[in-house]
């Protein structure tokens, strides 16, 4: 099948790049209208909000050039990661974006945004912005490249029809975030009120001392959870695994794994994991980089870059909860050492000081919680099920091999 062929420059009403506010003295702030960075780019329909920080509705008004509309194809054009895309939907406005995104806005007479969107994401056309941005240490496109990219172009009909195979993939994937986000959400607002505002159940009738409910003790992480007990020397490892590191991790799960024979594992490919484990990377702690482990493969083998945390005088539904929090997140930050790189030790962990509550009251919340937990670990294999078979899909509709 012959497609007909068109640059960027000429299906689009705009090709530009974002601002970064500070340039012109103009702050970030807690809350406000989006900002998009680059790191929010991952190559989805939906944009990675951890990338996302704010800015007051002044600034954004005064940066008109990159106020993004519902459609734009999103693209990384500076830094390590040039190349990946993303595309903006109506839930992320008003949005603005920064210096190192470049903004194509489809004339849809032309082709449909979507369409570019899924051209971008296409992984040989991600190789080729890879080739692109060159091999200098901080790889660059500019305008002018990304305006002369050609893409193949076949007829409307054509286009839409495969926007419509692809984005039901994508819609999926977008449902069940949302029922993992508000599974999640519904656990932590039970944690909070339980556990940060004791309002447990019968707490009427409990009496407060030094801050401290009746029946609850002061301990240490140490305490009710072991670290890194099981590991593999390189012997035991099995003859495949399935590696895991810290870039595996985001939003409190495994978003992908490297199968890779055992003879040619990295040396830190040695912890074990078991179902219940939270495993939480040593590095850059502010970055949040965690995953409660349900149900693990066999072949699971996670880096010695995390620290692994086995719940055992606490149900894990708890100390997942528990390490997650922002003054949790708070204790690691303050405890890192290293300017350019700062990272945890596994006993930064163990003296984290705990509220141990009693156990009648951590089996109450652990009933309450495991099933949304483990409905959480279903529905996000389910997502990655859905993202393997759209990305096997695309490149073969992207060239025509299959028709529509």
């Amino acid at each position: 099948m012959s497609w007909a062929s068109a640059k960027i420059g000429d299906i689009a009403e705009v090709v530009t790049k974002g601002t970064t506010p500070t340039t012109y003295g103009m702050p970030f702030t807690d809350s406000g209208v989006n900002f998009i960075k680059a790191e929010a780019l991952n190559g989805d329909t939906s944009l990675d909000r951890s990338g996302f920080t704010f800015v007051s509705e002044s600034t954004h008004e005064k940066l008109k050039r990159s106020i993004l509309n519902e459609h734009d194809v999103l693209l990384t054009i500076a830094g390590a990661q040039v190349g990946r895309c993303g595309f903006v939907r109506a839930a992320h406005l008003p949005a603005n974006t920064n210096q190192a995104v470049g903004i194509v806005r489809v004339k849809r007479e032309c082709a449909h945004p979507a369409f570019v969107y899924y051209y971008f994401k296409n992984p040989l056309t991600f190789q080729k912005f890879q080739g692109l941005g060159g091999q200098a240490a901080q790889p660059n496109i500019n305008l002018t490249m990304l305006k002369g990219v050609e893409l193949p172009l076949p007829d409307i009909r054509t286009q839409d029809a495969i926007v419509e195979i692809l984005s039901a993939y994508d819609d999926l994937i977008e449902t069940n975030r949302r029922r993992i986000a508000l599974l999640e959400e519904a656990a932590r607002m039970l944690y909070r009120e339980w556990f940060v505002y004791f309002r447990f159940p019968s707490h009427e009738h409990i009496k407060i001392t030094d801050g401290l409910p009746e029946g609850w003790e002061r301990r240490t992480l140490d305490k009710i959870a072991e670290n890194n007990c099981e590991s593999y020397r390189a012997k035991e490892l099995p003859e495949e695994i399935d590696y895991i590191d810290i870039s595996s991790v985001a939003h409190g799960s495994v978003v992908s794994k490297t199968r890779m024979p055992a003879v040619e594992a990295p040396g830190r490919a040695r912890r074990k994991v078991r179902d219940g484990d939270v495993i939480w990377s040593n590095v850059r702690p502010n970055l949040r980089a965690y995953a409660l482990i349900l149900d693990p493969d066999d072949l699971d083998v996670v880096s010695t870059g995390f620290t692994v945390l086995s719940a055992s005088l606490v149900p894990f539904s708890w100390l997942y909860m528990f390490v997650t929090t922002d003054s949790f997140v708070g204790h690691l930050i303050n405890h890192a050492t290293g300017v350019g790189y700062p990272a945890v030790r596994s006993d930064d962990f163990e003296r984290a000081e705990v509220l141990l509550p009693p156990k009648a009251l951590l089996d109450h919340f652990h009933e309450a919680t495991e099933p949304n937990l483990r409905l959480i670990r279903k529905l996000d294999q389910q997502n990655q099920k859905l993202a393997q078979a759209r990305d096997l899909l695309l490149p073969r509709l992207m060239n025509g091999e299959i028709a529509v």
